[in-house]
């Protein structure tokens, strides 16, 4: 690990101008690239303590041992050169997008004598236009064939042109009115360009006029009593209306935009473009990539408009740019995306109308796409394996931890405080042994007496059910009240599990080789005094502080930074983000049923629906306190001595104070048939 102090430039030496900066490992192999309006403020923010670095950040110059930099005129020649050297160079420590797979476009060869149109992948060529891209190849295919009708461009190979040229017959497609047969000479060469080039209009937009124009031939062609070369043409029209269908409109007529949206937790990233074209989405695409450096959502926009346009020229930059977040130097940003397409480009954020309907469609996809790249992730078998033998290594255990419990507290401002139990056997989510607990000994917020509570209460319950099986022998652990869990959801019964008398699964009786806490140092220790008082000392525990994805250990003054890429870094966030999303739906359900709360909730016996009725007949509580018994027996299903319960239980709680009119000092009646 080198010391940056030991290549840190020296005072008054960086240029203060716009330029672009490389860090170099011992190997001399660039590892990082920046670029920067200031070249001395940014590179010596580098240089500051470490301790207040980001710890991606401070992984780099400690891994660097030297930096240099090349100064430019402006700060898009800065954009331009970062997006060359991090294509020349890969560095490891600078975010780059990867496809997922290769997205198949609709190319039309116009570079050569006679264009054809295909399927293409890959790098993109010089004189050929591209659209797309495409989810699907067939959904090209598909689409060619109903334009073919109308524009009759060539598709087939260069060995089957020679040979038709050869024989002087032309392929199927020519016989059938799909191809102009250039070939055998139906067409000439200008003709059949011409074709191709109309065939680009169409697919860049421009779809109203062909449109028009064939409609008014059919009608000419009509009125001249040319009845079968109407109908001809009034099957083109419905096969490029049909062709135009499969892209629905999305935004107004004419209108060419990228969207990009970004979703992303502390170690993914995924990003999803829509690519719009006349106003329909004509391709999408997405990419998955590791946050390798210590970036926001507007550098992770940033990056993606380098991937997306660096090779980019012409129309294939569209003229407007919608993005989630706007790159810090977007006045540069957009300066360098109207010099690749040369004219004017807008790059914004949408704020109102279609367009920021359409962005949050694209969110929910790339959302949905770092979901699925997860799920895949998480389901790999041998990725589990390696992300278990990962944590065992990192934390000094001797096998690998099969069965993993992770523990978080959940409240809002000390109301309703509960805490949460999920269990991961094999790397993977066994949700039939998840338990939820409400805090008992005490009042308010506490996360770290509250943790010494939870761990103590659930090892208690594992030792008197290893005590009562006979499967303990020792001397047992002073034992007292256990105070009762809450809420416990019922497993689900699989025939290996232990199994109380009466048949029914125990809840806790496996114990886990590793536990894990949400929180730090505070919450680990109160974990371990847990276990200690109870004399366990066969349970791992680790904390996930989710600040820095920092891992620590049970009396350690330093956390264990495991790699940004490991894989069990990775299962550990999962699991503690999977207990947290536990813990908060419980405590949102019971601070939701607490304000839902109702006096005739004290009724032994009243179930929802007479509870309903009772508000339905007189239309609120306090309309309801006010009545008679005899009253209360006239609701269907109301006997008197419910009637009598439901006084009584009125009787005996009082009635919340009037809501008043702070402006006017007005009482406002309660009829709403709420709770009181």
């Amino acid at each position: 690990m080198a010391d940056p102090s030991s290549y840190r430039p020296k005072p008054g030496q960086i240029p203060d101008s716009p330029g672009v900066y490389k860090f170099r490992d011992e190997h001399r192999r660039v590892i990082y690239v920046g670029k920067a309006k200031n070249l001395r403020q940014r590179v010596a923010n580098y240089f500051q303590d470490l301790a207040n670095l980001h710890p991606r950040t401070r992984t780099m110059v400690t891994t660097a041992a030297s930096v240099e930099w090349t100064v430019v005129s402006t700060e898009v020649e800065a954009l331009q050169l970062e997006y060359s050297w991090i294509k020349e160079f890969d560095p490891r420590f600078n975010v780059k997008y990867r496809d997922d797979k290769s997205y198949p476009y609709l190319a039309v060869t116009l570079n050569e004598d006679f264009p054809r149109v295909q399927v293409m992948r890959g790098a993109k060529r010089k004189g050929v236009r591209y659209f797309g891209p495409y989810g699907h190849a067939w959904a090209i295919r598909e689409t060619v064939d109903l334009m073919l009708r109308v524009f009759p461009v060539r598709t087939c190979s260069a060995g089957v042109f020679k040979n038709a040229e050869r024989t002087g017959r032309p392929c199927l497609l020519g016989y059938i009115g799909k191809c102009s047969a250039p070939c055998v000479g139906r067409v000439s060469p200008d003709e059949h360009r011409e074709l191709a080039e109309d065939f680009c209009d169409f697919m860049t937009g421009r779809t109203g006029t062909y449109i028009r124009r064939l409609e008014k031939d059919m009608t000419r062609a009509a009125e001249e009593m040319e009845y079968e070369r109407a109908a001809r043409l009034r099957d083109d029209v419905e096969a490029l209306r049909r062709a135009m269908e499969k892209s629905a409109v999305v935004l107004a007529d004419a209108t060419d935009a990228d969207l990009i949206a970004v979703a992303e937790d502390e170690l993914e990233a995924a990003v999803q473009i829509f690519h719009v074209r006349g106003g329909r989405v004509r391709g999408q695409r997405g990419w998955v990539t590791d946050k390798v450096e210590a970036v926001d959502t507007a550098g992770l926009v940033e990056h993606a408009l380098q991937q997306l346009y660096g090779e980019e020229t012409g129309d294939s930059v569209p003229k407007e740019v919608l993005v989630p977040a706007l790159p810090e130097d977007a006045e540069a940003v957009a300066q360098w995306l109207a010099g690749r397409r040369g004219s004017q480009v807008s790059l914004r954020i949408p704020q109102r109308g279609d367009k920021k309907d359409l962005m949050a469609t694209v969110q929910r996809n790339a959302l949905q796409a770092l979901g699925l790249h997860k799920t895949k992730r998480a389901s790999d078998l041998t990725t589990r394996s390696r992300a278990l033998e990962e944590i065992s290594e990192a934390l000094g255990l001797g096998t690998a931890p099969l069965r993993i419990e992770c523990y978080d507290i959940s409240h809002l401002q000390g109301d309703d405080v509960v805490a949460s139990m999920v269990v991961f056997e094999d790397g993977l989510a066994r949700k039939s042994e998840y338990r939820r607990f409400q805090i008992k000994g005490f009042e308010g917020q506490d996360d770290v007496r509250s943790m010494h509570e939870v761990i103590g209460r659930r090892f208690k319950r594992y030792l008197q059910d290893k005590e009562r099986t006979g499967e303990w022998e020792e001397t047992p652990a002073p034992t007292g009240p256990v105070p009762a869990l809450t809420g416990a959801v019922a497993p689900g019964g699989g025939g290996s599990e232990p199994r109380e008398d009466d048949g029914r699964p125990k809840r806790f009786a496996y114990p886990p080789q590793l536990v894990v806490v949400d929180g730090g140092q505070p919450q680990v220790a109160a974990a371990k005094r847990a276990l200690d008082e109870l004399g366990i000392d066969d349970i791992a525990v680790c904390g996930l502080a989710k600040r820095l994805e920092e891992v620590w250990l049970p009396d350690d003054d330093d956390p264990v930074v495991m790699p940004r890429s490991s894989e069990g870094l990775y299962l550990l966030q999962r699991i503690r983000d999977e207990a947290h999303r536990f813990a908060i739906t419980y405590q949102r359900a019971k601070r939701a049923k607490r304000i839902r709360s109702s006096p005739l909730d004290e009724v032994a016996g009243l179930g929802d629906t007479r509870k309903q009725a009772l508000i339905k007949h007189f239309g609120s509580v306090k309309k309801l306190r006010q009545a008679t018994i005899e009253e209360i027996c006239e609701v269907p299903g109301i006997g008197r001595r419910t009637a009598e319960s439901v006084a009584v239980a009125l009787a005996t709680t009082a009635p919340a104070a009037p809501a008043v009119n702070t402006a006017t000092g007005e009482i406002i009646e309660d009829d709403d048939g709420g709770t009181s």
